[in-house]
């Protein structure tokens, strides 16, 4: 499918998760470099470079639309202070010693979520697809309707956490292909038992959580950018990394822990304040966690 690159950045309008307590817990330094390796928008980013006029950024997200709303936003502070690199996080190459500190944000971001042409969300009747860099072939589609019966439960099942995914992956072999959110999202909910269809939930949630992850690669690319970022960091650098549910957490909290160049700084995540939450409910979920670069 040939990419359709964004006309303007007001599509991609996204409020930054945790800002304050991530800028703060960075500890960011006059001169400093920093990466943001989620760049999005460019809000935490133009944060960071708001704070001392000599401070440079370098910024990652392999989204176009991203990197285009993060030029715009960016611009004021002028070409020498920031580079931005469009690809997947685990791809860059970075230097060792290279950075002050680094920050990421994973996961799915607002505009992504909330434009109908991404296919992410059942809340529009849109193409399935997911990708987040859309030079890539794979589309949920493609996970949907190719995949077999057992490899689709064991997706819904290990990156959604859906204890019906044996029963979902059945119906949806049953009734397949599938083209549209909003088709899958209602096969999805015509699979499972009455009651669970009311629940706190869409009975679809977990499932398009688990195709979502699986289309981008996120969690092997967590962790492979988990094992390669602390050598990128100068000694008493700073990584923060933000995530939004417990499969990220989790591999942050053991990467953080065992990487034998960090010690690890919050033993429990930051979470949002009430008063954040009331203005960006996505907040509700955001976790943070801290670790430095031990000295050589």
């Amino acid at each position: 499918m040939k990419e359709t690159l964004p006309l303007n950045t007001s599509n991609f309008a996204h409020i930054s998760v945790l800002s304050r307590e991530l800028i703060e817990g960075v500890e960011l330094i006059a001169g400093g470099h920093y990466l943001d390796a989620t760049v999005g928008g460019g809000g935490h980013s133009r944060a960071i470079l708001a704070t001392f006029p000599d401070i440079t950024l370098t910024g990652v997200d392999r989204d176009a639309e991203a990197i285009t709303a993060a030029t715009v936003n960016l611009a004021e502070f002028g070409d020498d202070r920031y580079t931005l690199w469009r690809g997947n996080f685990a791809e860059y190459k970075g230097k060792n010693k290279q950075f002050d500190g680094i920050i990421a944000d994973i996961g799915v971001s607002s505009p992504q979520l909330d434009l109908p042409e991404r296919g992410f969300s059942f809340r529009h009747d849109s193409p399935l697809d997911m990708r987040m860099d859309r030079r890539q072939p794979l589309t949920a589609a493609d996970i949907v309707n190719f995949q077999d019966e057992k490899a689709l439960a064991d997706i819904f099942y290990r990156y959604g956490e859906e204890r019906l995914s044996r029963r979902i992956a059945r119906h949806l072999v049953q009734k397949r292909p599938f083209q549209s959110t909003k088709a899958l999202a209602e096969a999805i909910a015509r699979a499972v038992p009455r009651q669970y269809r009311y629940g706190r939930i869409h009975p679809a949630t977990r499932s398009f959580q688990a195709l979502r992850l699986v289309v981008n690669d996120e969690l092997p690319s967590l962790q492979q950018f988990l094992t390669v970022a602390p050598q990128w960091l100068k000694p008493q650098g700073r990584i923060g990394i933000i995530s939004f549910h417990s499969l990220e957490d989790r591999i942050i909290k053991h990467a953080f822990r065992d990487n034998q160049l960090l010690q690890v700084i919050t033993k429990k995540p930051i979470t949002a304040q009430a008063e954040e939450i009331a203005e960006n409910p996505r907040a509700r979920s955001a976790k943070l966690r801290f670790a430095f670069r031990k000295l050589d």
